[in-house]
């Protein structure tokens, strides 16, 4: 057994086509990620990939929907994100494909 902590890896990618990595592949990435109240996240989508998001912990706001613990949204190609997290949020990113630098942000 090996022993890991989220925070060694980037923002809490801990799966897919990139380094650091628990297991790298193209098919699927997944990312804890925190995100407390009030931060400021650009608009973006994704060309290719479908993002499936679990909301564990806090309340947020995406694409004018309120979403909260427990909830799971799903942002498909070309759908911008725009989140407004109201309270401390934590969330289980499943992303497919993996491909590195398909995140366009919006102006």
């Amino acid at each position: 057994m090996k022993n890991y902590k989220l925070t060694d890896f980037w923002r809490g990618w801990v799966i897919g086509n990139f380094e650091p990595s628990l297991f790298q592949n193209s098919d699927f990435e997944v990312g804890v990620l925190e995100h407390k109240k009030g931060e400021i996240w650009s608009k973006h989508y994704h060309a290719i990939g479908t993002e499936y998001n679990i909301l564990i912990k806090g309340k947020m706001i995406i694409c004018n929907q309120e979403i909260n613990e427990g909830e799971i949204f799903v942002l498909y190609p070309m759908e911008v994100a725009d989140p407004i997290f109201l309270e401390d949020c934590t969330v289980v990113c499943i992303k497919t494909p993996s491909i590195p630098g398909d995140k366009y942000e919006v102006v």
